[in-house]
């Protein structure tokens, strides 16, 4: 690709915008992508760990868009590494630019001035935000389902032994809470805000959700379960009817 093209290139990609269910499905961390623009194309790590979880929830792209084909819904998925800029962090998060993540130091962004953050801010994250933000409004009683994935071990870790996880705020149960309930019936080994808590001021449930009054959750798959398309598709299959009736039988 030129490099003029790859400067433009629209930083997330939209699916099924016109959709008519209520549900957007989202994917924050899609893709390991590094624009030229950022050393090169290049964070100065191994590509073995630019496939790892540290760069993209593996599998999560490839789910979100067969998970919104099942619902008929529309979905946002990003266009760049969470390594470059991560977009389920707010502007002012610590975390925002990774400088060592799971044991892996990130060598372009040891040394990232407040300049070059602004700059990744202003082609990738706040694009992506406004986009979402937009999509979101698409649907007068929208409600919003994350899709992410999750390594089965951090690197000197206890293996993980969640199928799923079922991520929110305290401040908002209302889907969360009947979807574990209705995954664990499914017989699935489902992790109650399992890996990670499911509250984090600024993310993007917090600024799309939460602060609009949306119904939503955020799913985690377990990423060995969806490293390839037949596992996307039997986990899309899987989560699609219990995600339309969870939200048929809330009242929201």
């Amino acid at each position: 690709m030129p490099r003029d093209a790859a400067m433009t290139q629209t930083p997330y990609e939209i699916m099924n915008p016109a959709a008519p269910s209520r549900w957007l499905v989202t994917c924050d961390h899609a893709t390991n992508r590094v624009p030229d623009w950022v050393d090169g194309g290049s964070l100065g790590i191994a590509a073995e760990d630019m496939a790892r979880h540290i760069a993209l929830d593996v599998g999560a792209a490839g789910l979100s868009r067969a998970l919104a084909a099942r619902l008929d819904a529309p979905a946002i998925l990003s266009d760049f590494s969470r390594l470059v800029i991560d977009p389920n962090r707010g502007e002012d998060d610590p975390t925002l630019v990774m400088r060592l993540y799971d044991g892996t130091v990130i060598p372009a962004n040891r040394r990232i001035t407040r300049a070059g953050i602004e700059e990744r801010l202003d082609r990738l994250h706040r694009p992506y935000h406004d986009a979402y933000a937009r999509l979101a409004a698409t649907h007068p009683t929208r409600a919003i389902c994350a899709i992410h994935s999750f390594t089965p071990r951090l690197r000197g870790r206890p293996a993980r032994p969640w199928q799923v996880g079922i991520l929110y705020s305290h401040l908002d149960e209302r889907l969360a809470v009947p979807m574990l309930d209705a995954c664990r019936a499914e017989g699935w080994i489902a992790g109650d805000n399992q890996p990670y808590s499911g509250h984090l001021d600024g993310d993007s449930i917090d600024r799309h959700a939460l602060a609009q009054g949306r119904p939503n959750l955020l799913i985690e798959v377990r990423n060995d379960l969806i490293r390839d398309e037949a596992g996307q598709r039997e986990w899309a299959a899987r989560l699609a009817p219990v995600l339309e009736r969870v939200l048929a039988e809330s009242g929201l």
